[in-house]
């Protein structure tokens, strides 16, 4: 299997190629040349597999250059029971027909760990691969969960350091916490005066700076990255799709072969991606649902065809879905546009240069087909998270909350109330749970974060997880920020740091 660039047909790579380089040299993102098929023989044997069997599976369809034991071993170590105690993507049934895919139950609390705690493993190993012997420097930009899952599984990692950026206020105090207090000889961690889209684009800055790569260079280092634009973070993320339909199968919540819906927060298109990458491979899905907060720029794209980062930037209760600048959009118009990488690179550098593109009528066309978009606000997302927990039993986080309000308003545009849902549910309650607090109680709790966690524990009588419970007690060890225009400037402090 090689990969091919969004923007150019200027060389092909492997995945080891892809996944140390994490970005194309011409700006463009790592595609598959094609898409792996998996029948329903094949879904019917998944039943009876653990996630971790399902997952060694799919990712050797795409890893060809590993060999199946080398998948395999970096598959048992990134899932292990100690690290994903309840499991790694548990299905939790809400009632006949709707269920919840419960990607937090890692070491984070965030469905990031699903990715960031093989990328590691699998870098390391592409690394090697490829015959490089340079250490290699991941940046990531992060609205709130990214950060703190890629320095969770970077951490003291040999040949490599991590530098997280994250919008100075534009991440929940928890998170923020998660990612001030890390641990580890190679992690390091700097706020941005800015928003996410301002982080982001920052980073991208600087892995197109050829200066800084030739210093890199002489100082026996590679750029690589975490986040989503890099291929071994967004492959993973197919395996939960397969996982929740067999799941569903297996407990005859779902007869094979049956197509169901996905609901799914998205603000960079990463996670919602990799549904439809599933979907291309043969798991049947009826419908992609798009949930986004009051920063709907996908709302809009999706139902008219137009992308437009010009408009007011909103800070929500769903911080890691404020986005105004969706990366991995770009693989979608790739496929979309039977691999037009010219279109693609045009549309790309409209975005660039004036914020904003149309696609045209064919491709809108093929995405109203397999997607449904909508959006909600603050005061929506909370009477979900009071209305869940009081009519269900169910509490969860506001991404969650977001997917779920979203769900209900797909039900009542379309009708389709037969179709089996399945809502992609994100995060930890705990994780936003002075946020969550103030939805059931109608009112801002008092206090700090850690006392709204404990009476958000006592209120709904559910365990606060190890993670979260850990972190008061650990002390804060990063506290620096930065200007946008100075986020060169961090790396190269990190270039001349000893502390590895």
């Amino acid at each position: 299997m090689n990969y091919q660039s969004t923007r150019s047909r200027t060389g092909k790579a492997t995945s080891a190629q892809a996944i140390s380089q994490g970005l194309c040299g011409d700006g463009g993102l790592f595609v598959p040349e094609q898409f792996p098929a998996v029948g329903e023989e094949e879904l019917a044997l998944m039943e009876n597999e653990s996630y971790r069997q399902r997952a060694a599976r799919i990712l050797s369809r795409y890893l060809t250059d590993f060999t199946v034991e080398e998948v395999r071993e970096c598959v048992e170590l990134a899932y292990r029971p100690d690290r994903f105690p309840e499991g790694p993507a548990p299905v939790f049934q809400l009632d006949q027909n709707v269920s919840y895919l419960e990607l937090w139950h890692g070491p984070t609390c965030a469905f990031k760990d699903m990715a960031l705690q093989i990328l590691p493993l699998l870098l390391t190993r592409s690394l090697k691969k490829i015959r490089s012997d340079r250490e290699a420097l991941i940046l990531v930009a992060t609205s709130g969960d990214t950060g703190k899952a890629a320095l969770e599984g970077f951490q003291d990692v040999e040949g490599t350091r991590i530098l997280v950026f994250y919008p100075k206020d534009g991440v929940s105090p928890m998170q923020e916490r998660q990612m001030r207090t890390q641990s580890g000889g190679n992690v390091f961690v700097c706020a941005v005066e800015g928003n996410f889209d301002d982080t982001q684009t920052g980073v991208k800055r600087i892995f197109g700076d050829a200066e800084m790569r030739e210093l890199l260079a002489k100082k026996g280092m590679m750029f690589s990255s975490a986040n989503s634009i890099n291929w071994g973070r967004l492959l993973p993320q197919i395996v939960y799709y397969f996982s929740a339909y067999c799941d569903l199968c297996a407990g005859h919540s779902v007869q094979r072969g049956a197509p169901v819906n996905f609901i799914v927060p998205t603000g960079n298109f990463g996670d919602i991606l990799a549904a439809y990458y599933a979907k291309k491979m043969g798991l049947p899905v009826h419908k992609l649902i798009c949930a986004s907060n009051a920063n709907n720029v996908l709302t809009e794209f999706l139902t008219m065809g137009k992308y437009n980062r010009n408009r007011e930037f909103y800070t929500t209760i769903s911080p890691s879905m404020d986005i105004l600048v969706s990366s991995n959009l770009e693989r979608l118009l790739y496929d979309l546009t039977d691999q037009n990488d010219e279109k693609v690179a045009d549309w790309m550098r409209r975005l660039n240069e004036t914020g904003e593109y149309q696609v045209d009528e064919a491709v809108l066309s093929k995405i109203r087909e397999l997607f449904y978009a909508g959006f909600c606000s603050d005061d929506e997302t909370r009477e979900e998270i009071k209305s869940l927990f009081a009519n269900q039993n169910y509490l969860c986080d506001p991404h969650t909350g977001v997917a779920a309000r979203v769900y209900e308003k797909y039900l009542r545009d379309t009708g389709d109330s037969k179709t089996p849902a399945v809502i992609v549910s994100t995060a930890s309650p705990y994780k936003f749970a002075p946020e969550v607090l103030r939805a059931l109680e109608d009112h801002a709790p008092a206090g700090d974060e850690f006392q709204a966690v404990s009476r958000l524990s006592q209120l709904t009588a559910t365990r606060v997880p190890a993670p979260i419970a850990a972190l008061e007690s650990k002390t804060v060890r990063f506290s620096s920020s930065c200007k946008k225009e100075e986020m060169g400037a961090a790396v190269l402090k990190i270039l001349d740091s000893e502390s590895v």
